[in-house]
């Protein structure tokens, strides 16, 4: 198996939960390309997944060393931060990856932190100006609904899950908290 194939194999394994051979993998990777930051994403997300953060730091921290400003890693350092409650770190990291490719993840991280900084207006806000630029994104319409039933609107939070469905009609987490409302 080749680098790639190797690292599709691990990304697998640990969707399916086999964190020791996903692990395997990832430390495979580090060895037969030590310079490449994929084997260190692998196991930043494996580290993650055990709640071993400063692990999951270090191994991110591998990866944009050997990355040109990676969305996706600065994401994942940023989350990291947000776990840890640095949350100055976190928002630093979230408007990083916005700015480098723009992730759907991080534009919502981003309104995580500002609700965790009492910035809700703000969050509200933001949101907002997400759904107008990205519609067809069901997770913003849900973030939204759940923002709005923990102020306790949940008639009106109820209009968000059901536009997140009709864009995602699997949506599992949008139909439980329809479930929800209805009692």
């Amino acid at each position: 198996m080749n680098i790639e194939e190797k690292l599709s194999r691990g990304f697998e394994l640990l969707q399916e939960k086999d964190i020791d051979h996903s692990l395997d993998i990832a430390r495979e990777v580090q060895e037969e390309a030590p310079d490449t930051p994929e084997g260190y994403y692998l196991e930043a997300l494996i580290m993650q997944q055990l709640n071993q953060m400063d692990i999951s730091f270090s191994c991110i921290e591998k990866a944009i060393d050997r990355s040109d400003n990676n969305g996706v890693y600065l994401n994942l350092r940023g989350h990291i931060h947000m776990m840890k409650e640095e949350l100055k770190k976190a928002e630093s990291d979230f408007d990083a990856a916005i700015k480098y490719s723009d992730l759907a993840a991080a534009h919502r991280n981003k309104v995580m932190i500002m609700l965790m900084t009492d910035r809700g207006s703000d969050a509200v806000n933001y949101l907002i100006e997400r759904i107008r630029a990205e519609p067809r994104d069901s997770e913003n319409w849900i973030l939204m609904g759940d923002m709005i039933m923990k102020g306790g609107q949940s008639d009106k939070a109820r209009t968000y899950y059901e536009q997140a469905l009709n864009i995602d009609p699997e949506n599992e987490y949008a139909q439980r908290q329809l479930e929800e409302i209805d009692g």
